[in-house]
């Protein structure tokens, strides 16, 4: 199979992917312990009702996915988190092991957060989680590559602008090139950055809205969690999905910006933190 018949713009039919016996999940979804509003009971049920998988990845925390039991629950659950590093781009992380991923979160993430917990880490680079991630049990994909809104959010974006060299960007595992928060454009620049790095595939909604789950997803032929995760790797997963219209889109931002409200003094900080940073790396650059 080519790489990019891995990779399908459409809807995800979860009757004939259950009926298939495959896994499938939405890789990328945020609940009420970070910007979302999300709570982590309704998103089982739902996602439970579509057959589908979900991956919990809450920015910089973990509160939501340790309430789960992992290995009983009836849904399939990817322990994980969206690191948000300070030099900008978004990381995922999904984790063989729920226990893992506390004690990684307890000993490592945990002593970095700011005030406002699910902005960018206190002096965690990109490379200074990848060194971080170096020795543990788990999966690393870069959130919507291509970043967002013009933000240096993602590691394509930051390696296209020559913040992040290549090496770095290939110690990766995957990239996400279905991101339904992102547009097609974007989604077709990441896929096509992913083979140029030689990189896997993730994909997923990055839902703040429980409606959201399940609407793009990762498809493997496997059997329980390690198995899902060991496809991803070995690059034999499908990604199934296709982005949000321009009213979910902006649904979708309303409702998360409203919990960034009440953080307002910290989320100024940091974003004129990166802004700063963002300029002085251009002016750099073009000094060099």
């Amino acid at each position: 199979m080519n790489e990019t018949d891995r990779v399908v713009f459409r809807h995800p039919d979860w009757n004939s992917i259950a009926d298939s016996g495959k896994l499938c999940a939405d890789m990328h979804f945020h609940t009420n312990c970070s910007d979302s509003y999300t709570d982590i009971r309704c998103l089982i049920d739902l996602a439970r009702s579509r057959k589908t998988g979900v991956a919990i990845t809450d920015h910089n925390l973990i509160s939501s996915v340790m309430e789960i039991d992992i290995k009983r629950s009836d849904v399939f659950i990817i322990p994980g988190m969206e690191v948000s590093t300070s030099d900008g781009p978004h990381i995922l992380t999904y984790f063989y092991d729920q226990n893992d991923l506390k004690e990684f979160w307890t000993s490592n993430i945990k002593p970095k957060l700011q005030s406002c917990p699910w902005l960018a880490l206190k002096g965690c680079t990109v490379e200074d989680l990848l060194n971080l991630l170096e020795k543990e049990n788990c999966v690393v994909s870069g959130a919507h590559p291509m970043g967002y809104l013009g933000s240096n959010k993602g590691v394509e974006v930051c390696n296209v602008k020559g913040y992040l060299s290549d090496e770095v960007v290939e110690r990766l595992d995957a990239y996400e090139v279905i991101c339904s928060g992102m547009t097609r454009k974007s989604n077709l620049c990441a896929l096509e950055a992913a083979q140029r790095h030689d990189l896997a595939f993730t994909g997923g909604t990055d839902g703040h809205l429980l409606s959201e789950v399940g609407n793009v997803v990762s498809v493997a032929d496997a059997e329980d969690l390690d198995g899902f995760l060991d496809s991803v790797v070995k690059r034999k997963n499908i990604i199934i999905g296709k982005e949000k219209n321009v009213f979910r889109k902006v649904k979708m931002g309303s409702a998360s910006f409203s919990k960034f409200v009440r953080h307002a003094p910290s989320a100024s900080y940091v974003q004129l933190y990166q802004g700063v940073r963002s300029v002085k790396r251009g002016i750099n650059k073009k000094l060099k």
